[in-house]
């Protein structure tokens, strides 16, 4: 079964308490947070006090993804507000390896997104390092995104080179995702999926996050 991590970028923030209930209360396995700057990403969402009331509300991981300038700054900050895993970007990163250790040393799980047009054998010589790689199938901002076709390749490869080194780095898949495109993202080689706005804006949330598990 997909590991399935509703983002709450789409989730109602004036009923943040019970989308949280919503979730705890529903096959999610994750909860996928997205923490933009306006200046990585054209697009500001929320940060660390946010962070840390959702870690009060959930016993679920917290799959905390930075799309920000310079993370290395921040990543004790999300360990102190409740991050289980850090997720950082490949295009914010000249000192990856620092980054990715950096994560570790704090005690979360480490990963490394990478956006559409960055190839996925970049990751080459940190693979090995890596709990998580998070493709990014729309450019990274903005929910509601189609999902970019191309992806699929990339997932595909990464898959046969995971496997080949028989690591157990997870492929996490955030853009587009929808019912009707999850199978094929999963039997590309796909490990997780986030979802949100399918989710989300769904007439029946916990419904639609059970039909993502059970493809």
């Amino acid at each position: 079964m997909p590991i399935i991590a509703p983002s709450l970028l789409a989730c109602n923030f004036l009923k943040l308490q019970d989308e949280c209930n919503l979730l705890n209360e529903s096959e999610a396995d994750w909860f996928h947070l997205d923490v933009m700057d306006g200046r990585f990403v054209p697009n500001i969402s929320f940060g660390l006090p946010v962070v840390a009331q959702i870690r009060e509300a959930t016993s679920k991981p917290c799959d905390v993804h930075l799309m920000i300038e310079e993370p290395g700054k921040y990543a004790a900050d999300f360990k102190i507000a409740g991050a289980d895993h850090l997720i950082v970007h490949y295009e914010a990163c000249p000192h990856l390896h620092r980054n990715v250790q950096q994560i570790k040393t704090l005690g979360m799980k480490a990963g490394v997104a990478i956006n559409p047009h960055t190839p996925v054998q970049l990751l080459q010589d940190i693979l090995h390092d890596l709990d998580i790689v998070l493709i990014m199938s729309v450019n990274p901002g903005f929910g509601g995104q189609q999902f970019i076709p191309h992806s699929l390749s990339k997932i595909q490869m990464l898959r046969q080179r995971i496997d080949q080194l028989g690591l157990p780095t997870i492929i996490e898949v955030d853009g587009g995702v929808t019912l009707e495109n999850a199978k094929s993202i999963i039997e590309a080689g796909a490990h997780s999926l986030v979802t949100g706005t399918t989710i989300f804006k769904a007439a029946d949330p916990r419904a639609t996050i059970s039909r993502f598990k059970h493809l």
